[in-house]
């Protein structure tokens, strides 16, 4: 199978049912799921081997980057204990419920913990693809624990891949103190990568040069982690929130515009791919079955799925309530959620490729040579487990959304208000200086204060007016885009000249908002 035609299936499959879930609003993750299975019996890629490290090496660190990047500094502080809770005690106690589910039904208790560790965390892009509509809050301890907890289970990987090969004994006081250099040296790393990087991004002379640098970022914070065996998933994560802090500080409008249409295609791209990718890596996992039967197989993998659902929905049914009895304190008490609110966080389960991939990192042989046994089982458990979570919690979970009924959040709405009334007092306050500094004739200033006041306390009607104003204005664009291409298409103008004026009309229109 040519590399050239897995990535031409892979595009097609991630637009053709992106197209086809906004149509019919099926959930997109399982559509691309399905297509991958289809394509994954078809003879051209029956050997196809997905490659743990492209998952944990190249789509990682890029997806996490940018799920840092456009998450809230501020929330994560608020809730900072419900994520951490979530994003270490969920997990381990994940780890755990499977790892027993799995040794009553077989299984040696290293391959069993192994097992855990590969099924103890949320995909943050099976996550981020259908926890929508939910409240700010809500929404950012989700993503954010989905961002974490990749670190605290490939750690727990680490530490029962080694019991399993025979290369280390397990032991409590090296397992904390493996978790704690991990975290550690992983938040120091980030860090300073996204410090170091601010004077770099103050003296790019292009914008296309902080876009270059923004794409290598998580690679330059995960890179050294890596090296250092500390928790590479955590320095992404801590150097995309300190970029994201400093960031409207040290980069321009142009700039971040180019980069952000640049991340929001690729990681709309590479969250579909991984999807499509898992799919067709089904069929082989099926396969590669043989240390156990397909039935007793499939038999552990729905037990193991009850577990890791069970788990989850008894951590946000018990924990949450025995730190109310703990922490009385008013402001907690108004962060309090209702018992039908909890629901969706509880739903929010899905495992992904992270889990796929951490499965396959598993090796065949231990440092003696001997073979690991029910490997195989462990991929193929862990491959149906992303199946059943995908497709009973994804399509379920906008359900479970709306029953709760989350109260608008009003806040949000003040905030913005805030900024907007703050913003046209300060230029309003500035502008008779900056008026006289740059020679701008008084009516042209009256004017500009008018449409500043206008926006900030709309005159009856002028909401009307505006809107016509921009509709004409929109309108007098697109006459200027015939235009130009008409020029262009008589030989007038060359494609440069185009692509230069193009720009400035681009730039004019996203001003005014969409038609």
């Amino acid at each position: 199978m040519d590399s050239l035609e897995l990535i031409v299936v892979v595009a097609a499959a991630v637009l053709l049912m992106g197209w086809l879930s906004r149509r019919t609003d099926l959930s997109e993750p399982l559509l691309l799921l399905a297509v991958g299975c289809l394509v994954g019996l078809t003879p051209s890629f029956s050997s196809f081997a997905l490659s743990p490290d492209v998952v944990l090496f190249l789509f990682l660190p890029a997806l996490l980057y940018w799920e840092a990047l456009t998450s809230s500094v501020r929330e994560i502080r608020d809730n900072f204990r419900s994520i951490a809770l979530q994003s270490t005690g969920l997990v381990l106690a994940t780890a755990v419920a499977v790892a027993v589910v799995a040794h009553a039904l077989g299984y040696g208790w290293p391959i069993a913990f192994v097992l855990g560790a590969v099924l103890a965390p949320t995909d943050a892009a099976a996550v981020a693809a259908v926890a929508k509509a939910m409240p700010r809050r809500i929404l950012t301890v989700l993503r954010t624990e989905s961002l974490l907890n990749d670190g605290t289970a490939l750690v727990l990987l680490a530490v029962t891949i080694d019991v399993v090969t025979d290369e280390h004994s397990f032991s409590w006081s090296g397992t904390a103190l493996a978790f704690v250099a991990s975290y550690g040296g992983g938040i120091l790393i980030g860090a300073a990568v996204a410090l170091l990087l601010i004077p770099v991004r103050r003296r790019l002379p292009e914008p296309l040069l902080h876009s270059v640098l923004s794409v290598a970022t998580p690679f330059l914070a995960y890179l050294p982690a890596e090296l250092l065996h500390v928790s590479g998933v955590l320095a992404v994560v801590v150097c995309g929130l300190v970029s994201a802090w400093f960031g409207p500080r040290v980069i321009g409008s142009e700039a971040r515009i180019q980069a952000v249409a640049f991340w929001e295609v690729a990681s709309y791209l590479l969250n579909g791919a991984l999807f499509v990718l898992v799919g067709i890596q089904l069929p082989a996992a099926i396969r590669a079955l043989t240390s156990v039967s397909l039935v007793q197989a499939t038999a552990a993998a729905l037990a193991v799925s009850v577990a890791v659902l069970g788990t989850r929905l008894l951590w946000f049914y018990s924990v949450p309530y025995l730190v109310r009895l703990l922490d009385r304190r008013p402001q907690q008490r108004d962060r309090r959620i209702t018992a039908p609110q909890r629901l969706p966080l509880a739903w929010a389960g899905m495992r992904g490729a992270i889990s796929l991939a951490a499965a396959l990192t598993v090796p065949a042989t231990t440092a003696e040579g001997r073979i690991v046994g029910q490997r195989d089982a462990v991929v193929f458990i862990t491959a149906v487990v992303i199946v059943v979570t995908l497709t009973f919690l994804g399509p379920t979970l906008p359900a479970m959304v709306r029953r709760a009924r989350f109260p608008a959040d009003e806040d949000k709405s003040a905030e913005l208000t805030l900024a907007r009334c703050r913003l046209s007092s300060a230029a309003l306050d500035a502008m008779p200086a900056l008026a006289e500094r740059f020679g701008v004739a008084e009516e042209d200033t009256l004017r500009m204060v008018q449409d500043i006041e206008d926006r900030t306390a709309p005159a009856p009607g002028s909401a009307h007016r505006r809107e016509s104003v921009r509709r004409l204005q929109l309108a007098l664009l697109q006459v200027k885009r015939d235009t130009l291409t008409d020029l262009r298409d008589s030989g007038r103008i060359d494609d440069i000249v185009l692509r230069a004026v193009q720009e400035v009309l681009d730039v004019e229109e996203i001003r005014l908002g969409r038609p």
